[in-house]
């Protein structure tokens, strides 16, 4: 007849630790809970890996990496073996001064193909991205879209075709600060937010620069842009009852929906989303030094956008310049009409310039009381003063080349160590005084003195215009925020 076993259990265990045995896997229970957590509960690192919702495809790690990838990214209609002299010009400067970099550019023969291989069934899966990318038929749309889906695979620098690299990419990032604890570094372009309220400016006022910027695979920010820009499209899509092929975009739509306004509210979003609380303008205007939110970093607005006239941007002789933007690429406007007044063309003319802003503002609201006689003799006299600032503007743009072209053809020689503080030399090209070029300003045609009638005081009543406090809104050839710039913004950028 078979005994119950007595357990020895009891007798090699002691009962003060039998005792403390319930206690002892709490805490280990406890332990795993917290090195779980952010899988189980919403918080700022789950939050990441929340907006990625598609598996990683090639190039893109689960982990996130320690270091900025060292590949730099171009887009352009042809590959760099047949880039003009100018292009050419302006890539080499980011292979000499980053030899340690791979350099690489997608072109209209091959960008196709880099967006299925890696939004493809074999790559993140996202079929929505691939349609989308294969129907557009704008060109800046297309590139815009493009930078964003690279960066996000492959990360890296990008530097849109018409900017020159002034200082390696090493020395972008602040000493003060951990490339480790950075996924994306960023500049400002547009640091005007008095403007903001203005019905053409104001979403235009505020924004980051993504001519040029860093980043690391897998980044969020990117991959929010760019469900941002599908969304964005299949809505002007539905409005205007067509495919995505044939919608039309003016100029402004263009700039909020895939260009820097776009850029900038996903970035802010992003910060916001991060730091668990609003994050905005104000945090980076004025901004003397690189800023650091929540792993994003910004630079002051020389150091991508130097040179433009406005923002407080000084020159490319700034220490804080690094890179310089030529402008020679935007062309993409004059497919893509923005607001532009029959006899004051475009207010973005004035380049932030708030009395010559004022002046658009009040002169086209006068504008409209005059008679459609006086209407007509003032688009006249601006389609002649059109010619004449086109024939200005083809004239610097030939000197400018010709300054180049000598530049390039330069000896160059091997100077020897230089000075501490003196590594970047003034080229003949920063030395330029731009004055002798624009020693005769256009003005843009006055009103007719009838039209202020009603806008002058009783007591000058009959008077001139400029009783009033009123001018031609452009005494000087400004030129337009972030475009293809006239008169001194030419030579800085």
């Amino acid at each position: 007849m078979l005994s119950p076993t007595k357990s020895n259990f009891g007798n090699r265990v002691p009962k003060q630790v039998q005792r403390c045995l319930p206690l002892y896997i709490a805490l280990v229970i406890f332990l795993v809970l917290i090195t779980n957590l952010d899988l189980i509960t919403p918080g700022t690192s789950h939050a990441k890996r929340e907006i990625r919702k598609t598996k990683p495809g090639p190039g893109v790690s689960e982990a996130e990496p320690m270091e900025f990838p060292k590949k730099i990214w171009q887009t352009w209609k042809v590959d760099a073996l047949a880039f003009e002299e100018r292009d050419l010009s302006r890539a080499r400067t980011w292979t000499a001064k980053n030899p340690g970099f791979r350099y690489e550019v997608l072109t209209d023969n091959n960008d196709m193909y880099y967006v299925e291989h890696h939004f493809g069934p074999q790559g993140i899966n996202r079929p929505d991205i691939v349609e989308m990318y294969r129907s557009l038929s704008a060109r800046i749309i297309k590139a815009d879209l493009l930078r964003y889906l690279v960066m996000y695979v492959e990360g890296g620098v990008y530097a849109d075709i018409d900017v020159e690299n002034l200082k390696p990419i090493e020395r972008w990032i602040p000493k003060r600060f951990e490339e480790s604890d950075l996924d994306i570094v960023i500049g400002i372009e547009v640091d005007q937010p008095e403007f903001a309220d203005h019905p053409i400016l104001g979403q235009k006022s505020k924004s980051f620069c993504q001519w040029t910027f860093m980043c690391k695979p897998g980044n969020p920010l990117m991959l929010r842009l760019v469900d941002g820009i599908l969304d964005w499209l299949n809505g002007i899509a539905e409005k205007e009852g067509k495919p995505i092929s044939e919608i039309t975009l003016d100029f402004d739509e263009v700039l909020t929906g895939t260009g820097p306004s776009a850029f900038t509210l996903a970035t802010l979003a992003e910060m916001s989303q991060r730091e668990g609380k609003t994050i905005g303008w104000g945090t980076f205007h004025n901004l003397d030094e690189a800023v650091l939110v929540s792993g994003i970093l910004v630079l002051n607005v020389e150091a991508f956008a130097a040179g433009q006239g406005h923002s407080d941007s000084g020159n490319h002789n700034s220490r804080f310049a690094l890179v310089k933007h030529r402008y020679h690429a935007s062309g993409w406007p004059s497919s893509h009409p923005r607001h532009t007044h029959p006899a004051y063309g475009e207010v973005e003319k004035c380049n932030w310039n708030a009395e010559c802003v004022a002046m658009w503002d009040v002169n086209t609201a006068a504008y409209e009381k005059l008679s459609e006689e006086d209407k007509a003799k003032m688009i006249e006299i601006k389609k002649a003063n059109d010619i004449l600032e086109k024939e200005k503007s083809d004239q610097e743009s030939r000197f400018l080349e010709m300054l180049e072209k000598q530049e390039a053809e330069k000896p160059k020689f091997d100077a020897g160590p230089q000075l501490p503080g003196h590594e970047e030399e003034q080229s003949p090209l920063q030395a330029v005084d731009p004055k002798p070029l624009n020693a005769a300003p256009i003005a843009a045609p006055p009103l007719p003195e009838a039209a202020f009638a009603a806008l002058l005081p009783a007591e000058v009543v009959g008077g001139k215009p400029e009783d009033a406090g009123l001018a031609a809104p452009m005494q000087e050839p400004m030129g337009p925020m972030g475009l293809g710039l006239v008169g001194p913004a030419v030579l800085e950028g």
